[in-house]
């Protein structure tokens, strides 16, 4: 039964006279608005989005919108997100500063701890 529909469907789309399409429509303007540092849509973020639509008559601003509270939680926790990371690549290049240093006394050590030449030698050397 499913295969008589299928080429029923596609034969009705093929001699249709209107486009059908499954990709997505890109929106106009993204590049532009990249090129010059705005937001990938004017939804994402600025003034449109960040500030509340309308104040009181006496100046006080009005309590904001759920998604305006969404999205200052979401950038407050992405804030912390980066510090922690951050603090983490700190601690990661202090340990790894640490072996290196390490590293290096110990070939120091193991150098020092050679056989050192003797008689001719030593006096070829110093030469």
């Amino acid at each position: 039964m499913a295969a008589p529909f299928r080429t029923l469907c596609s034969t009705a789309l093929r001699h249709s006279s209107r486009c059908f399409t499954t990709t997505c429509g890109a929106q106009a303007g993204i590049k532009w608005r990249t090129e010059n540092g705005l937001a990938r849509s004017g939804t994402e973020y600025g003034p449109l989005t960040d500030f509340p639509d309308w104040s009181f008559a006496d100046g006080r601003s009005a309590p904001p919108l759920k998604g305006q509270l969404r999205r200052k939680q979401e950038r407050e926790t992405l804030a912390r997100r980066v510090v922690s990371l951050s603090s983490e690549v700190d601690k990661g290049m202090e340990v790894w500063r640490e072996k290196r240093e390490e590293a290096k006394r110990m070939e120091e050590r193991n150098n020092s701890l050679l056989l050192k030449p003797k008689g001719n030698l030593l006096l070829r050397k110093n030469k």
